[in-house]
């Protein structure tokens, strides 16, 4: 059972991820296919719409607080949400904030991909620099047009 419960955690808290935004009241809109980086959209209203990439941590992988983004190409309407299961939390994060939070890799097998490392903790520099994107979905509804 092992197997199938990694295979599918992904998927798993994709769905979760989703049913958080609508219970929040956003029009949600699912693709059918992740090849441009976007696993849902949102309209704010009939002239605004955010795209969303959403990533999740297993609390059973050693790195639960690494996450990694290739063929990144940040734009205003272009948002990340992060799960990471050890402590349940969301991290909503614009695309441009992410590309200046994370390190690129300069070389070997992730070249050009960014390597986000959330913080485990608030009480460090780090967690009181991350603590606007924790649980904050009210960014998606404020976002700099």
């Amino acid at each position: 059972m092992r197997f199938r419960d990694t295979a599918s955690f992904g998927k798993r808290q994709e769905y979760a991820v989703i049913a958080e935004l609508l219970k929040r009241g956003f029009d949600v809109y699912m693709t059918l296919v992740d090849d441009q980086g976007i696993d849902c959209i949102i309209r704010i209203n009939k002239n605004r719409y955010l795209d969303i990439q959403i990533k999740a941590r297993s609390e059973h992988v050693k790195q639960w607080n690494l996450f990694q983004v290739k063929d990144l190409e940040p734009r205003d309407n272009y948002f990340f949400i992060f799960y990471t299961e050890k402590n349940k939390t969301f991290w909503v994060m614009p695309s441009k904030d992410l590309c200046e939070l994370g390190n690129i890799a300069k070389s070997g097998k992730n070249v050009g991909r960014i390597a986000l490392y959330l913080p485990k903790t608030e009480k460090t520099e780090k967690g009181i620099l991350f603590r606007k994107y924790k649980n904050n979905f009210e960014l998606l509804r404020h976002f700099d047009k």
